[in-house]
């Protein structure tokens, strides 16, 4: 007789549920891609000068207009596919190229030149308006988090399904996070270090890579270019 630890087939078990998965897929692909620890450098940056309630409203800002961003897309994404006649496979090969090139700029501890551009922070240091562009969107709603959320509505049947529920979840809790990371930008610093900042960076950005082959993957295989196992 093999012995099994109970917690372990309980988390395998719970793992398998559709939900679960998808609900994990969908939250790790999204928050790895706006990725807000690694914003932190270029929030502080454009805030230096800025009182307390002015970078919180700043970080509010940035994590709403991610949330609006990401949403539409996400609501918009059936639509766009039909209006472009754009087929899941191609998105998720297009898609997983992307996050693969992301990943390897964070896996250095780096923002892609998609996410911050040259002088994008130097810029918004004079802004009123810097939450919404560019820490709202490309900072944290850049081209990758967009691609991300594309694939992942492309795999829902119906708009209303539960994993659109799902999508929309991961959304407002990346949404929320954000905030809260901006939010307390200098404390994250304190705690964490630059080091330790960067460390993260390069694990996520490891995930990150692995997520997109995945995606490049599963697109080969719908095409017809990989044979199902």
């Amino acid at each position: 007789m093999i012995w099994t630890n109970p917690a372990e087939a309980a988390l395998t078990e719970l793992t398998r549920a559709p939900l679960v998965r998808f609900s994990l897929l969908a939250l790790s692909s999204i928050f790895f891609l706006v990725d807000p620890f690694a914003a932190i450098p270029s929030f502080l940056a454009i805030t230096e000068s800025a009182e307390p309630i002015r970078r919180n409203r700043m970080a509010r800002k940035a994590a709403i207009t991610c949330f609006i961003v990401l949403t539409s897309f996400a609501l918009g994404g059936q639509l766009i596919f039909r209006m472009f006649g754009i087929t899941l496979p191609a998105f998720e090969v297009a898609g997983g190229l992307i996050l693969l090139l992301i990943g390897l700029y964070m896996l250095q501890a780096k923002r892609s030149p998609t996410q911050e551009a040259s002088g994008d922070t130097e810029e918004a240091a004079a802004k009123e308006d810097a939450g919404i562009v560019p820490l709202g969107i490309p900072m944290l709603a850049g081209p990758g988090a967009i691609s991300s959320v594309m694939v992942l509505v492309g795999q829902v049947p119906h708009l209303w399904q539960w994993q659109m529920g799902a999508i929309l979840g991961a959304i407002a809790v990346t949404a929320l996070v954000s905030y809260w990371v901006l939010a307390g930008a200098g404390r994250v610093r304190r705690v964490m270090g630059e080091t330790g900042i960067r460390i993260l960076v390069r694990i996520m950005g490891l995930l990150l890579v692995a997520l997109a082959m995945q995606f490049f993957v599963n697109g080969l295989t719908d095409l017809g270019l990989i044979s199902k196992q």
